[in-house]
């Protein structure tokens, strides 16, 4: 028998959207190599995974199998625009019904154990007490996967132990790097406090969404056990997204004319606006933000949306988010932009030469996107760990601005802020060295995906790891 068909590889990613995306990818990164991958999850997650991945078509790949185990009901709440922190703990009823995992999980891994020479089990950190029985499958192992950057990893570590010595370029950035006041409700931190004892119990080794091209520094940092009080082992194999898209690959009426209109546009004239999935605006803000874009005076994409439920597939009561009367028309008709409500292509998008800039959350797809596609960064972080992504972005990469700096997030969101940010963005010395920054960057990262690349070494190295006789 063949080494890679005696090893299947069990994929176990939490559910929100920015986690599902990067296993999703990775499963096709993984089964690229002739490995079966075995996704689990629940239906409606799994169904939101596949509908809403760019790049790739997953009913297309033979050898990624999904298993969709039923969770106990949980109340769909709906976000709430005036929480005091933009957490989305609006999730968390859903965060509990899928511990229910736990035992399908295992009876899932312990079936495929009598098929197969070994099981590879990834799972998301977030799972890992869910994946914790696989002790008891003698030919099963477990790699972790950590779903933020690596200069994010490390801090968040370093922070509970401070034993490792920084040199003097960390030391300095220190100060920079934002507390994680703000970023997480009281109960989703006890909730990480719990899956954390779980992961450094079992796990083989770490994977990460992240480059060698820019954090490298930090990933070797992750190596120690004075900072992890783990295993040491890692492998950097992002970007997961994929580094080339086909053009248009929806064709909606929608999409359509949004990249009629986009194709008009002269080279890196048009901001792309998205705060993703979990974030969610007071009307006042939408209307804020609104007429800052107006006010900017340069083309802009904006994805107008509210944060998900829990099921995204549940409509009921869904509150609509309402710009101010006209708006939409306006701005469509002057040519000035255009509104995309509900789910945007943002890969192809960022990778159009019209855009020019991306005003963004920061979560960790989207910054890694945004890096990948060369487009240069404002950065408006609204939880988690978007605040040290931002200063990865600003502070170490160079490839974006500070649209709104974390110190500053209990501030009331007025139009000249977001005007000011675009035309810095997209008009400045700052937003063209961030543009120059970006170009670069984004070509080197590109190429690391190639064969001989530094991805694509740390990826064959992880699958020989695995494969292993």
């Amino acid at each position: 028998m063949d080494q890679n068909q005696e090893i299947c590889v069990v994929m176990v990613p939490f559910i929100t959207q920015g986690h599902l995306n990067q296993l999703i990818h990775l499963s096709r990164l993984i089964s690229a190599y002739n490995l079966p991958v075995h996704f689990v999850c629940a239906p409606t997650h799994t169904r939101q995974a596949k509908l809403r991945v760019h790049g790739w078509d997953p009913l297309s790949a033979s050898n990624i199998h999904f298993h969709e185990f039923p969770i106990p009901s949980f109340p769909n709440h709906a976000p709430d625009p005036n929480a005091t922190i933009r957490f989305p703990n609006h999730l968390m009823p859903s965060f509990k019904s899928i511990m229910h995992l736990r035992e399908p999980f295992l009876e899932l891994i312990t079936n495929l154990s009598t098929k197969t020479k070994r099981i590879v089990i990834v799972h998301d950190y977030l799972m890992s007490s869910i994946v914790q029985d696989f002790v008891s499958v003698p030919n099963a192992e477990v790699y972790m996967f950590q779903s933020c950057s690596a200069f994010t990893a490390f801090w968040f570590h370093w922070e509970e132990t401070q034993t490792l010595k920084l040199d003097d370029e960390t030391e300095s950035l220190k100060a920079k790097v934002p507390t994680l006041e703000g970023c997480f409700s009281n109960e989703f931190l006890e909730l990480l406090e719990s899956e954390d004892e779980s992961f450094k119990r079992i796990s083989s080794g770490t994977l990460y969404d992240a480059s060698k091209v820019f954090e490298e520094k930090y990933l070797e940092l992750l190596k120690h056990d004075e900072v992890t009080s783990g295993t040491t082992k890692n492998w950097a194999i992002g970007p997961f997204n994929p580094v080339t898209v086909s053009d248009h690959t929806n064709s909606s009426i929608e999409w359509i004319k949004l990249f009629k209109w986009l194709d008009k546009q002269e080279p890196n004239s048009v901001v792309y606006v998205s705060f993703g999935t979990t974030v969610t605006f007071t009307d006042e803000e939408v209307k804020e933000i609104a007429t800052g874009l107006e006010e900017s005076g340069h083309k802009f994409i904006w994805v107008v949306r509210e944060a998900d439920k829990a099921d995204i597939f549940d409509g009921d009561d869904e509150r609509r988010v309402e710009l101010p009367e006209g708006y939409e028309e306006r701005v469509e008709s002057s040519g000035v932009g255009v509104v995309v409500r509900g789910w945007a292509p943002q890969l192809e998008i960022l990778k159009h030469p019209s855009t020019g800039g991306f005003l963004s959350h920061c979560g960790w797809n989207s910054c890694m996107e945004g890096i990948t596609m060369g487009v240069p960064i404002a950065t408006w972080p609204m939880h988690s760990d978007q605040p040290r992504n931002a200063t990865l972005i600003k502070e170490v990469i160079g490839t974006g601005i500070y649209a709104r700096e974390w110190g500053c997030r209990d501030e009331k969101v007025a139009a000249w802020m977001v005007s000011e940010a675009v035309r810095r963005l997209m008009a400045s010395e700052e937003g063209r060295v961030a543009r120059k920054n970006a170009a670069e960057l984004g070509v080197a990262v590109r190429r690391s995906v190639e064969e001989g690349g530094v991805m694509r070494k740390e990826l064959d190295e992880f699958v020989d790891h695995i494969t292993r006789q």
